[in-house]
C-alpha cells in the first residue's frame, strides 16, 4: 500500500508504485511513473512524462519534470527517466529531452543531486554522480560515473564529464574534462588527477602510478597531442584507467579537451 497525504494531488492516470510516499501539498502529473518505494516528502512537483526509479527520495520544493527551457522546444513528448536510490534535494531543477537532443534526459542510479542543482534538457548523467549545492547543467551534458560537480559551478552545453572527474567549487566548464581528472578555476584548468577520489574508491598503487605517468604524458609539451596519445597507448596496452581516458579524448565531441594552465600563462 502506498501512503499519500490527503492534501497531495495524484492524477489518477500516474502509475504509483508499492510503498510509495507522497507528502503534503505534492503533485504527480497524469504521465508521471513512480517505481516502488519512492518518496516525495511534501510541496513536490513531478510532472510531464518522467519516470522515478524505485527508492528514490525526492524532497520539498523540487521541480522535477517541467518543460525545457530550451526556446527550440515545441511542447514535444519527451522524457526524464531517473534511476533507483537517488536523492533529490530541496529546490532541485530536472527538465525532460527535446527534439534536438534525443527526446530523453536520464538519470542513473545512486546519485545526489544537493540543494538547487539544476539539470537540463539532454543530459546524460550516469551512476553514483554527485551534484553540489547549485551546480548547473546547460542542455546536453554527459557526466560518467562517479563524478562530483563542485557548489555554485556551472557545465556549457554539450559539454562531457569523464568518470571519476571531480569539478571544483565556483568553476567554469566549457571544455570536456577527462576520466579522472580535477579541474577548477573561474574557467576551468586541469589541475591533475582526482588522486583523493581514486584512493578512497579502492584504485590499486600501480593504477595510480600509471595514470599519474600517462598524465603527464600526455599533456606534456612536446609533440602533438596525437603523438602523445598514441605514445601513451602504447606504453600501457593493459591499463584500464588509462585506456578510458584514451577512448574518452579520441571519441568524438564538439567541445575541445580541457588542459592544464601553461606554466607562463597569466
Amino acid at each position: 500500500m502506498s501512503d499519500i497525504h490527503p492534501t497531495a494531488i495524484v492524477e489518477k492516470a500516474a502509475k504509483i508504485g508499492k510503498d510509495v510516499s507522497i507528502g503534503p501539498y505534492s503533485i504527480v502529473g497524469p504521465d508521471v511513473e513512480l517505481g516502488d518505494g519512492v518518496e516525495l516528502l511534501s510541496h513536490a512537483v513531478v510532472c510531464g512524462h518522467t519516470t522515478v526509479g524505485p527508492n528514490t527520495r525526492i524532497f520539498p520544493f523540487s521541480s522535477i519534470g517541467h518543460q525545457p527551457q530550451d526556446l527550440k522546444y515545441k511542447g514535444e513528448a519527451s522524457r526524464l527517466i531517473i534511476g533507483a536510490n537517488n536523492v533529490i534535494r530541496e529546490h532541485v531543477t530536472m527538465n525532460p529531452g527535446t527534439e534536438g537532443g534525443g527526446m530523453t534526459t536520464r538519470i542513473g542510479d545512486n546519485c545526489l543531486f544537493m540543494i538547487g542543482a539544476h539539470v537540463a534538457h539532454d543530459c546524460q548523467i550516469g551512476d553514483n554522480v554527485i551534484l553540489v549545492n547549485s551546480a548547473t547543467l546547460a542542455g546536453h551534458v554527459s557526466i560518467e560515473e562517479w563524478a562530483i560537480i563542485g557548489g555554485l559551478s556551472a557545465v556549457h552545453q554539450f559539454v562531457r564529464i569523464g568518470k571519476h572527474a571531480m569539478i571544483g567549487g565556483k568553476t567554469g566548464v566549457a571544455e570536456d574534462v577527462i576520466p579522472y581528472g580535477s579541474v577548477i578555476g573561474n574557467r576551468a584548468r586541469l589541475s591533475g588527477l582526482n588522486i583523493v577520489g581514486l584512493k578512497r574508491r579502492d584504485f590499486s598503487r600501480e593504477d595510480i602510478h600509471n595514470l599519474r605517468k600517462a598524465y603527464r604524458l600526455i599533456f606534456a609539451e612536446e609533440g602533438t597531442l596525437a603523438e602523445r596519445i598514441q605514445d601513451v597507448a602504447e606504453l600501457f596496452p593493459d591499463t584500464e584507467p588509462v585506456r578510458d581516458i584514451i577512448d574518452f579524448i579520441t571519441a568524438d565531441s564538439s567541445r575541445s579537451i580541457c588542459q592544464p594552465k601553461l606554466k607562463d600563462a597569466a
